[in-house]
């Protein structure tokens, strides 16, 4: 279980999804995290960037900066892309260690759970491990 108290950025993300009572305003939540990643360098688009696992075309990089992790990443559906851009702005920031302890828990408490596909839920979790893992390597 993921204490997200310690971590701002998430924590923020999670009430902000918390004060949201419809699925149908989660889901413009999504697309708003979405718009406001930025725009994934094409150079990127490698094999090694590609989430293993996810029925959408997902990418996600990561590099350090100050000791802290900085992602990015793109996907090729929105829903799913909103989804990465709640990850790059919850877990941007953090140490490769506290991004280690991170558990995907936290989705129950932000309610998406129980709006998301089965395939979407899935997804959510390899992108969660892709970016556990390439903090890691960092």
């Amino acid at each position: 279980m993921t204490d997200i108290s310690n971590y701002q950025a998430l924590e923020r993300i999670v009430q902000r999804f918390q004060r949201l009572s419809e699925p149908k305003q989660k889901y413009e939540q999504l697309i708003y995290y979405a718009k406001r990643l930025p725009k994934f360098p094409e150079i990127d688009r490698i094999p090694e960037n590609k989430v293993p696992g996810c029925t959408s075309l997902v990418y996600i990089t990561a590099k350090l900066d100050q000791g802290k992790v900085v992602f990015q990443g793109d996907a090729d559906s929105q829903i799913v892309k909103g989804l990465v851009g709640v990850l790059v702005e919850g877990l941007s920031g953090l140490t490769p260690a506290q991004i280690g302890q991170i558990y995907p828990d936290f989705i129950v408490d932000t309610g998406l759970n129980i709006s998301l596909t089965p395939s979407r839920s899935n997804g959510f979790y390899q992108i969660l491990q892709m970016m556990k893992i390439k903090a890691s390597c960092l």
